[in-house]
This record gives structure tokens, sequence and C-alpha cells, in this order.
């Protein structure tokens, strides 16, 4: 890795002037085989790209693992790596993101590479793509669009698509462009030819405007659908809240493990994909304490830095799930190497969505990966956090034991007498409320129980 990180003298201030204009090569992010033959035949497949980030605050460290995390994007978009660079600037260019001093040795990049692609770590404004395209001669995608394309390939259900396609909408809307006259084209004007005639002439329509008219159309009716499915999706919340079953919302960075944490708390046979954003459709399971008390756990989207809002707006109804929780259950990478900047990005979307305010459970997984000097900070940190690994189920039990203990206990303690015909009352106790203590008797099962109202109600011809 060529650094160039020397103190800027105080009286000139030259060297870190310097320093701001270099570009900073990242050592470790190329993907680019060594089998010539797998080079050639992947190179008909996936795009090879050079990522370029602009370092604006913080250290080195954090600067480089937000481009290693760019590169993981791009990988699991399905392109090849093949460098990684940084420029030291106070904010990115206006026109063209990087220095535009540094657009030439950005192409000299590409052309030695052989990229056709260039990835942008920061959302890029429409005429930032396009004066950096028009200068590197080769397409440019910023990190928003890359995230929303690996929204499109794993999205499944049909609430998943809609979402996806509105938030690519709602990105690509501003950003319409055409080359030469291609959008510019009027489709209206003498549509008859040159001798149309009354009631054939209009004023005509750009390509560009016609695009931005469907488009604008298409969102209206995504939005209604997704608005319909969401009236589904709370119809359903609001049974289980009326059924008085606690709900435990699994949320995270991406990649953090929750779906391989769902799996090993349910045996619930959830996909499980090492890369980002393997889960984008919630899945929700039920489970059991000790004392029978029934509960849900819901495997969420995961969160990264920098979420682009369309994603947030477009899956708001999806997110909101976490906002209705009873109890969050906050995965963290414990093998990552910046565990409480992931902590930070993902608390940060809660807010966005309203669920800041939720009881939060701190789990942090991969502990069988991790280095005992990070999980040891970590447990200075956060010591009322729960250490475990999904994978090896180490410390799966301690974490049972203190989701039950964050579970909301039903309001009314009873102490009842039910009859043996009663079994029906007998099995929504179990479901719905806590037994305490249990004995049978000649008149019935004498109970010793704690529910909500509701039950309560329906149980007071019983008490004693």
């Amino acid at each position: 890795m060529r650094t160039e990180l020397t103190e800027p003298e105080v009286t000139t201030g030259e060297l870190e002037l310097e320093e701001r204009q270099s570009l900073r090569r990242v050592a470790g992010l190329s993907t680019e085989l060594t089998d010539i033959t797998e080079v050639e035949y992947r190179q008909l497949r996936l795009e090879r790209v050079v990522l370029v980030g602009v370092w604006t605050e913080g250290g080195v460290a954090e600067a480089e693992n937000s481009l290693t995390e760019l590169a993981l994007l791009a990988e699991t978009a399905g392109s090849q790596v093949l460098e990684g660079l940084i420029q030291r600037r106070g904010r990115p260019d206006p026109a063209t993101f990087i220095g535009r001093g540094k657009v030439d040795e950005l192409r000299d990049v590409v052309l030695s590479t052989g990229a056709d692609t260039i990835v942008c770590d920061g959302e890029l404004s429409p005429s930032q793509l396009r004066n950096l395209e028009q200068q590197t001669k080769v397409k440019v995608v910023d990190r928003t669009a890359l995230i929303l394309d690996i929204f499109a390939q794993h999205a499944k259900s049909k609430e998943g698509k809609a979402q996806v396609e509105l938030a690519q909408l709602q990105y690509l809307l501003p950003r319409l462009r055409g080359w030469g006259e291609t959008l510019s084209r009027q489709s209206g004007g003498r549509a008859g030819g040159a001798g149309g005639g009354v009631g054939l002439r209009g004023p005509g329509e750009t390509k560009l405007e016609t695009d931005r008219r469907r488009i604008n159309t298409r969102i209206a009716r995504l939005r209604r659908e997704i608005k319909a499915m969401r009236t589904v999706r709370q119809t359903k919340r609001s049974r289980r809240t009326r059924n008085g079953v606690p709900a435990v919302a699994i949320a995270g960075y991406t990649n953090a493990g929750k779906s391989s944490l769902l799996n090993r708390l349910t045996q619930a046979g959830v996909l499980v994909e090492d890369a980002l954003f393997a889960t984008l459709d919630p899945t929700t399971r039920r489970a059991a304490a000790e004392d029978g008390r029934v509960y849900t756990l819901s495997d969420t989207v995961g969160f990264v830095r920098h979420l682009p809002h369309q994603i947030v707006e477009a899956f708001r109804s999806t997110l909101e799930e976490v906002s209705y929780a009873d109890l969050v259950l906050h995965v963290v990478d414990g093998a990552h190497p910046d565990p409480e900047g992931q902590v930070s990005a993902v608390r940060e979307v809660l807010a966005e969505v309203g669920a800041d305010r939720i009881p939060e459970l701190l789990v942090i997984n991969k502990v069988d990966v991790a280095e005992e000097e990070t999980l040891l900070r970590l447990k200075r940190t956060w010591p009322d956090a729960v250490f475990v690994s999904a994978r090896s189920g180490l410390g799966i039990e301690e974490l049972r034991r203190a989701i039950e203990t964050h579970l909301p206990r039903p309001a009314v303690e009873l102490h009842i007498v039910l009859p043996y015909d009663r079994a029906d009352l007998t099995a929504r106790i179990h479901r719905a409320g806590q037994v305490l203590t249990t004995r049978h008797t000649e008149e019935g099962t004498e109970l010793h129980v704690r529910v909500d109202e509701q039950l309560a109600a329906d149980l007071s011809a019983y008490t004693r």
C-alpha cells in the first residue's frame, strides 16, 4: 500500500494540501484472478470495477474500512474489483466528486487495469455522474445505485420486488439523461408530416419528458400496491397483539448473522449466505420460553452505513416491524474491524423508523472467529451484551434466558381453578400468559398465572 501520511508544516500547510490532492491506493481490495483462462471466462460475465472514495473526515482506518465495505458490495453485485483509490479532501468536488486534477489519474488507472466501470463511495449528483463519465469514458456507478442493484437481485417476494422497484425509480427520476438527440427529440409537433394541418399539430413532448411521466405513473401505482400490502401486514400484527403474543425483532448490520441466529433459536431453515443483503423478505417464527410463554422472532433486512434514503422510505412498511416489537435483538458482527461503527449505523436507521425507543438487547455474534482483544474491548463497552456464536451454538442458552428476561410480562396475576373440561382456557393461558405454578386437584387444575387484562376478564369466574 502506498501511503504518504506526513504531518503538515504549520507555516505553509503545503504537505496537507498535497495529501488532500493525492489518490491513495488501498491494498487488499483486488479480486482479480490469477488463472488466465478463468479470467477470460469471468470477463464475459462480470463487470471489472475500480473503486473511488473521498476521505473527508476520521482516520485512515475508517476510510479504508468504508472502501473495503464498498468492495464487498461490488462483489455481492457480481463485479470483479481491480483497484481501490482514496483521495483526501475537505469535501467532494461538486463537479467530478474527486478533484478535477485527479480525474486524469483515475482515467489512467482505468486504462491500465482494463476496468469498464467506476464505483464511487458516496451518492453522486446527476451532474457529477455525467461529468465523470464524460471525462473517464467508462460507466460510473455510485454507492446508492450499487445497493439498489443488490436489493433488486435478492428480492423474492411480491412486496420486496415492489419496494425495490419503487426505490430504483425514485433514484432514477432526477438522473434521467440520454446521449445525443435520443432523449431530446420531440415526439409531438407536426405529427402528420409537412401537411399535418389542424388537429394534428401539438406542443410536442421530448422522450425525456415521456419517460419521466411514465416513471411518475409507475411510482404512484407502486405506492398504492405497497400501501395495500402494508394493510395486510398491520392486520397480521394486530392479530398477534390481540392474542397477547410478544414480538422480538432481530435487527443489525448486513451479514452480521441475523438469519443464522434465527435458525439457531427456532430451527426456521431460513436461507443463510455469506453475502451482503442476503435477506430482504422478513421471516417470522414462533418460539417458546421455558415458562411456556410464546413469542415471535422476526428476521429483518440488514442495514449498512449511509443506507440510501430511497431504501429506507420504500422499505418503511417492512422496517416498521421493528418499531412495533416489544424487544429488538441488535446483532453485531464481533469479527468486523469496526463493530462500534456498525452499531451506530444501525441505531441511526432505527431512529428513522421510530424504533429507537424499543428496548434493545445487544448480541455480539461470531465470537468463535473474533479476536480476543476485540471481545475484551466490546465487553468493556457493552457490559450487558450477550456474546454468542450462531454457527457453533456458543452462548445460545444464555441468549434465550436474556430474551425471556426482557420479554414483557402479563400485567394481571391470578389464582384460579379451571375445570378439566376447560382445556381451551388452559391452552390460551400457556399460549398468551405465564404459568407460575400448577397443581391438579379433584375440582380441576389449580393455577397461579400472569395474564393480560382481556384474558383475566375471561378467567374471572374461576378465580380463588
